[in-house]
């Protein structure tokens, strides 16, 4: 009799803990109907009672004659209600918080420069909310067609120009997935606008400039503001101050124009920059790409010494992005490693220690922390590459085979 009750016991906590996760992906994922064409007023003269249905007449409401004014039921979407309780059985089995239901966010990375800033945005909303984001592959949902299970998910995209085609079909097959959108543009009449449940527009006014640059650091601020919406008890930026240092950033035009003299006849280089300075080394190699035609490749601190510091030799160009914080010691112990090869190094920081030990430097205002250096600490970069281009008697506002829109998908 006791072996039989042993027996009963693991098969009946089994059962328990399948009807438990039935009930609670029900509530998770709730089955999704089309009411587009439902009527939301509904017309009933002879209505049941219910307690859950409050009944009155209206012979003012909108749309209805009063003389042909009937019992009038609205309907309402109801919150979303709260998980079930889990059986005793298994209630030892779960960890605290287990009945929250987190969103993950999924920012939809789109081509150039839109690319970088959602690369950024990818650091900045998992530092500062925890909640997981994924940078995701357009072809995965143009080309391979794919149907992912978005419900209850964020996509946002990120598109300068709102007119990209394969970003605008990503959007639409995310919507179909039961995502909920947010377009990131600088164009409030583009097609991006009317495809998404809400746009945040950058209110940049038309970039003439094939090269992104205000609409790059626009797209940033724009994730500081999505952050502080989406954070809970996570870290708050004090991103209102961002403008001013922004300002004296482009002080440093004078100091770059003389700069960039020594970079006149440099082919290639390498843009080092990790955590939240990781897009900038992407977007600054862009710049460099796009404009100087400089082959540019960038790295994190990290992953450049698994292997392409090897092609480092003497006077090889190396730039780096050093603000302060967590990365500094690392970008600092790199710095050092690269002077024991004779690389010309050129750091943007706002550390004397870390200037001292390159091989020329740009100077950032020391009280700009790493939280807020993203945005002030790329536009040194950008006047670089715009100054080097001239240099080199090219135009930066329109580089040879590009133009202002790339359609792809």
């Amino acid at each position: 009799m006791n072996d039989h009750l042993s027996n009963q016991l693991p098969r009946e906590r089994l059962r328990k803990v399948f009807e438990f996760l039935k009930a609670y992906s029900e509530l998770r994922y709730p089955p999704v109907r089309d009411i587009n064409h439902q009527l939301r007023v509904l017309r009933l003269n002879d209505l049941p009672q219910h307690s859950a249905v409050e009944v009155f007449r209206d012979s003012d409401a909108n749309g209805i004659e009063s003389g042909d004014a009937d019992m009038i039921l609205r309907i309402t979407r109801p919150d979303i209600t709260a998980c079930p309780s889990p059986p005793a059985l298994i209630a030892e089995w779960l960890k605290p918080g287990w009945q929250e239901i987190t969103n993950p966010v999924e920012i939809l990375d789109w081509r150039g420069s839109s690319d970088n800033a959602a690369l950024f945005g990818r650091y900045l909303l998992e530092i500062t909310t925890g909640i997981p984001v994924s940078l995701s592959a357009p072809s995965v949902h143009t080309l391979y067609q794919a149907k992912l299970n978005l419900k209850r998910a964020l996509v946002v995209g990120v598109s300068q120009s709102g007119e990209g085609e394969d970003i605008n079909r990503v959007m639409e097959n995310a919507r179909e997935c039961g995502a909920f959108t947010i377009g990131i543009t600088n164009e409030p009449a583009s097609s991006m606008v009317g495809l998404v449940d809400e746009t945040l527009l950058m209110h940049g006014g038309h970039e003439r400039s094939v090269a992104a640059t205000k609409t790059f650091t626009g797209q940033m601020i724009l994730f500081y503001m999505l952050s502080a919406a989406l954070v809970k008890d996570g870290r708050t930026i004090d991103f209102e101050v961002v403008p001013d240092f922004a300002a004296r950033a482009l002080e440093q035009k004078p100091a770059i124009l003389e700069l960039v003299q020594r970079y006149v006849f440099m082919e290639n280089c390498v843009v080092v920059g990790r955590g939240l300075a990781y897009a900038n080394a992407y977007e600054f190699a862009l710049k460099l790409m796009e404009t100087c035609y400089v082959v540019a490749e960038r790295f994190s601190s990290a992953d450049f010494l698994h292997g392409p510091v090897a092609m480092i030799e003497r006077h090889f160009p190396v730039i780096l992005f050093a603000p302060p914080g967590v990365m500094l010691n690392g970008t600092k112990d790199l710095i050092g490693r690269l002077s024991e090869l004779r690389a010309d190094t050129l750091a943007i920081t706002g550390d004397i220690e870390a200037a001292a030990m390159c091989t020329r430097s740009i100077i950032m205002p020391r009280e700009i922390d790493e939280f807020l250096a993203p945005i002030p600490y790329i536009i040194p970069a950008q006047l670089f590459a715009a100054l080097l281009a001239e240099a080199k008697g090219l135009d930066p506002d329109a580089p040879r085979s590009l133009s202002k829109v790339t359609r792809t998908l």
